[in-house]
């Protein structure tokens, strides 16, 4: 893995109506998780017809999502890699205060798919969970916590996980022994319980 610094696209309201549809979120997650690929081969991983994932990608290519890889293709294949290694939204207020519903719309569209998307991943290596070495079924958690934390707090709480995160990304070699770990962050607050 290499250790330069992940390539990140903050996402804004003209971005978020390009990337906030399920099919392009699947193609680009597709494309950062496996690499490069054809529109054909995207549409048989992912079970769609290969003129919904050509046309999709040509969408997120626009909004500058995906690229074509020049190292990969032909004249008559053309092959699509991922332009960011993630997406960010930064700064939900200006998305949710803005003036066209419609971007309000793709912000809730983008949240409720990552969140299924997550859900899918944990629900698919706990269907397999008895299928691998007893070494990482006792790496991998299945860990939820409530604390009691300031706005301020929770933000500086998901920050460090982030460089945490990011100082394990900078210093795992590609190895024998090494598999791809995704990581899941689910950080948001709860109303009180009722008191009695």
């Amino acid at each position: 893995m290499s250790s330069d610094a992940p390539r990140v696209r903050r996402l804004d309201a003209q971005s978020l109506m390009g990337i906030a549809h399920p099919l392009r979120m699947r193609l680009l997650s597709s494309l950062r998780e496996r690499g490069p690929a054809t529109a054909s081969q995207l549409a048989e991983w992912l079970g769609e017809s290969s003129g919904a994932t050509s046309y999709h990608l040509r969408q997120l290519a626009a909004f500058g999502f995906v690229e074509d890889d020049p190292d990969r293709g032909t004249g008559r294949e053309r092959w699509w890699r991922s332009a960011y290694d993630s997406t960010l939204v930064d700064g939900t207020s200006e998305v949710l205060d803005h003036a066209d519903p419609r971007v309000r719309g793709a912000l809730h569209l983008y949240q409720q798919e990552v969140a299924a998307y997550h859900a899918l991943e944990q629900a698919g290596f706990l269907g397999s969970f008895d299928e691998w070495p007893e070494s990482w079924r006792e790496a991998s958690d299945l860990s939820d916590f409530t604390l009691n934390l300031t706005a301020g707090q929770a933000r500086e709480l998901v920050g460090r996980l982030h460089t945490i995160i990011e100082e394990y990304r900078a210093a795992a070699p590609e190895t024998d022994g090494t598999h791809p770990v995704r990581v899941h962050l689910h950080a948001f607050p709860r109303p009180p319980e009722p008191s009695e």
